[in-house]
């Protein structure tokens, strides 16, 4: 990965994170629909983002999101609650994941270019500063976006960076797990 660009996401999520937290002990991450050819944005995807638009105007104005628009697609900056029984994720974000992929789709159906599949990301920078990244899904503007099916990728794969977090803690260092 790009030394560059993760100077420039750590940035981006240290800014986020100056907005406090809900609940204390609450993660930030970042939730990323990328298209994995080309670009998914205004100029290219404007009957996606008029849809995408539609539902961000119907988020509370307390909301703890932060909508990024870039070249590759959308980003989402969110704070996971963390609680002993795991980390969760809001309704209102997967909902809203499940729409700008859907708008995607709908927007493809309407003219918008290019066509090519959508991947789901979910980032984050760990407490010893390490860029962690997994990817939770691929899908292309024919498949079905179900909000189940999504969530629950989303949940495997935040699971998994909190495991690498675990593992990090007090060190700094990455360990080897066997």
């Amino acid at each position: 990965m790009d030394a560059e660009w993760q100077k420039t996401f750590r940035e981006r999520m240290r800014r986020f994170e100056a907005r406090p937290p809900a609940h204390p002990g609450d993660v930030a991450v970042s939730i990323k629909v990328r298209v994995a050819s080309g670009c998914f944005h205004r100029e290219h995807s404007p009957r996606a983002y008029e849809l995408i638009d539609s539902q961000l105007v119907k988020l509370s104005p307390d909301s703890e999101l932060a909508f990024e628009e870039h070249e590759s697609g959308p980003e989402l900056l969110v704070y996971l609650a963390v609680a002993t029984a795991g980390i969760t994720l809001a309704k209102s974000v997967i909902d809203l994941i499940t729409a700008i992929i859907k708008a995607r789709a709908d927007g493809v159906k309407k003219g918008d270019k290019p066509a090519e599949p959508l991947e789901l990301i979910v980032r984050r920078v760990d407490k010893g500063h390490v860029f962690r990244e997994e990817i939770v899904l691929r899908i292309g503007h024919n498949e079905p976006a179900d909000a189940k099916v999504i969530e629950k990728q989303l949940d495997k794969a935040l699971r998994k960076l909190g495991k690498k977090d675990d593992a990090d803690e007090g060190s700094g260092k990455k360990r080897n797990r066997k």
